[in-house]
């Protein structure tokens, strides 16, 4: 494998696992511990902070996706090599995999541990808030729309150069937020199917609409950038996308 490759696959795997690690962890141990539960904001905020750091540690390496979806969006915006695709996508599911196995290992060592939804991602019964397919599949496609919208925008030529981090951290914690209780929050494949395998198979059954309506979103925003922006505006600048655009 390409030196270079073998880089940006490493960052990718690593930005994933701490994604999973921190935003899952903060919801499977501190969102309602006792008297210092962090609640749905503390897990929101945990997300966010999982990208934002990530994203300077390795955004300049890999591009920061830690996201099938924004990975597959980004393409569909001129924005990621071909190339890139499958080996960035293999290394975030891996990455996400490891990271919730990790958390199980850890939750299981408390003696009266007992597996429950283990922050999986779900709709009907399974969703928090019990909504339906339909509402929890709109929710996914439009949180994800606007979160490839934002990435795309903040890391284009003419933005504030450096900055990008901090509104894409934001946006994934205003996601959180608002769809928290629709479907425990998924716009990321890879976060939504490592906690699937541990969380039981009526979860795993439920898979499918957290990987089509994510990507669906995704890529549609990276086709709408075309429109918004002028193809030279494309070309990012910031340390959160600089290099995934090269061929």
């Amino acid at each position: 494998m390409h030196n270079d490759l073998t880089r940006r696959v490493v960052a990718e795997f690593f930005g994933t696992f701490w994604l999973v690690f921190g935003g899952c962890g903060a919801a499977i141990f501190a969102a309602a511990y006792p008297d210092l539960g962090i609640g749905f904001m503390g897990v929101a905020l945990a997300f966010g902070l999982t990208v934002l750091s990530m994203a300077y540690a390795v955004g300049h390496v890999s591009g920061g996706h830690f996201n099938p979806a924004v990975t597959l969006g980004l393409w569909a915006a001129n924005r990621c090599a071909n190339k890139h695709v499958l080996p960035y996508i293999s290394a975030q599911v891996l990455g996400a995999i490891i990271a919730a196995a990790v958390l199980w290992s850890i939750a299981s060592g408390k003696p009266d541990f007992v597996p429950g939804g283990f922050a999986a991602n779900g709709y009907g019964e399974l969703s928090p808030g019990k909504y339906t397919l339909a509402a929890c599949f709109s929710a996914e496609v439009v949180a994800t729309f606007f979160f490839l919208l934002i990435i795309v925008g903040t890391t284009s030529k003419g933005a504030a150069t450096g900055f990008a981090g901090i509104p894409i951290g934001l946006a994934l914690t205003l996601i959180h937020l608002v769809t928290i209780p629709i479907t425990n929050t998924s716009v990321n494949p890879a976060r939504s199917t490592s906690q699937a395998l541990f969380a039981g198979s009526e979860y795993v059954g439920q898979l499918w609409l957290f990987w089509l309506a994510p990507i669906l979103g995704a890529i549609v925003a990276g086709i709408a950038t075309r429109l918004i922006y002028e193809p030279e505006t494309l070309v990012a600048t910031t340390i959160v996308e600089e290099r995934s655009v090269s061929a």
